[in-house]
C-alpha cells in the first residue's frame, strides 16, 4: 500500500470559484482536462490573485465536491473572509483525514498523481477506515527544489 497517514485536523473553512465537472466520474482524461482548463482560466483572469488576497495562509486548495449530485471542482483559500467573484464556502469537518504527501513538476501533476494514490490504491485497501462522502482536496504547499509540494486531505470514518 502507499505511504499515507490519518491525521486528526480541527474544522476548517475554504472560500472557492468553482464549476460543475461534465464528464462522468469514472472519465479520468475528460475530468483532468476540465481541471486543467478551469485552472488556466482562474489564472488568466485574476480570479486565483482575488482569493489569494484574502487567504489566512499560502496554501491553494483544489476541492471536489458533489453538491446537489452534481460533481463539483474548486480552487480556494483557507479563510474566514468572503467575495464576490467566491461561489462555495465549504466547510471541512473536525476529524481523522487521510493524508498523502508528494510533489510533481506542476500542480495538476501532483494534484492527479495524489488523487490516484488515493482513490486507486489507498481507500481500497483500507481495512480499518473509509471515505463516506464529503469534500475532498488536494493542498499546494508551495515549492521546494523546483517541484510543487503538496498532499491530499479525504475526510474518513473508522470501521
Amino acid at each position: 500500500m502507499a505511504d499515507f497517514t490519518l491525521e486528526e485536523k480541527d474544522g476548517f473553512t475554504v472560500l472557492g470559484i468553482g464549476m460543475e465537472l461534465q464528464s462522468d466520474y469514472r472519465d479520468f482524461a475528460g475530468i483532468t482536462k476540465e481541471k486543467a482548463d478551469f485552472w488556466s482560466a482562474i489564472k488568466q483572469d485574476g480570479r486565483l490573485d482575488t482569493l489569494k488576497t484574502v487567504a489566512t495562509n499560502d496554501y491553494i486548495f483544489a476541492v471536489n465536491e458533489a453538491v446537489n449530485s452534481k460533481m463539483m471542482h474548486y480552487a480556494g483559500v483557507m479563510t474566514e473572509a468572503t467575495l464576490p467573484e467566491a461561489t462555495r464556502v465549504i466547510q471541512f469537518p473536525k476529524g481523522e483525514y487521510l493524508v498523502v504527501k508528494g510533489e510533481g513538476k506542476t500542480f495538476d501533476e501532483l494534484s492527479n498523481m495524489l488523487t490516484g494514490i488515493a482513490f486507486g490504491q489507498v481507500l481500497p485497501e483500507a481495512k480499518d477506515f473509509a471515505y463516506v462522502g464529503g469534500p475532498n482536496t488536494t493542498v499546494d504547499m508551495g515549492m521546494r527544489d523546483g517541484l510543487v509540494v503538496g498532499e491530499i486531505w479525504i475526510p474518513v470514518v473508522r470501521k
